[in-house]
């Protein structure tokens, strides 16, 4: 009887081994969630209004902007993003907020916008290449393709005077 017990003993902790060997195996699979950028309280945000507020009391109220309009300080966004990432997945973005505030030449409040997830753009790319206008050349063709061309009669090398037509045909 005792052997019987220590059996069970030893398949009990093996069961337990097993047991943590698939819950951390399974905790790599979990879904992390993360957040960028400004905290957006909804109380807050709420609270500025055009013709009220100006510059001095939106930084008070909401704080530094995410960035400032690159002409001029007319306008400024406040950006919210959350992620979500499964493993080792690329993360994508589930939620965001987009809080657009634009103030006339006196610094005073005259828009306050908001625009979520459905203003990002998707881009999908083709493979490792990005379709371009233009010639398709090889490697060789770009190093070597200019020998010879580089001072050949009609191409403006050398000599004085060019007998053919302009560029404009005439």
């Amino acid at each position: 009887m005792p052997q019987f017990s220590r059996h069970t003993r030893s398949g009990r902790i093996m069961l337990a081994v097993g047991l943590c060997a698939a819950v951390l195996g399974a905790s790599g699979c979990t879904r992390v969630r993360s957040h960028q950028g400004y905290q957006v309280d909804k109380l807050l945000v709420d609270s500025v209004q055009p013709g009220i507020d100006n510059r001095a009391s939106v930084e008070g109220t909401l704080g530094r902007p995410s960035f400032a309009s690159q002409f001029g300080e007319q306008d400024w966004y406040y950006v919210s993003r959350d992620m979500r990432q499964l493993a080792f997945a690329n993360p994508r973005p589930v939620d965001q907020t987009v809080l657009h505030i634009r103030f006339d030449a006196a610094g005073n409040v005259t828009t306050v916008d908001r625009m979520g997830l459905e203003q990002v753009a998707k881009i999908s790319p083709m493979g490792d290449k990005t379709p371009t206008l233009g010639r398709n050349r090889s490697l060789f063709d770009e190093i070597f393709g200019n020998i010879g061309a580089v001072g050949a009669g009609g191409m403006g090398g050398q000599g004085g005077g060019n007998t053919g037509p302009g560029p404009n045909g005439s």
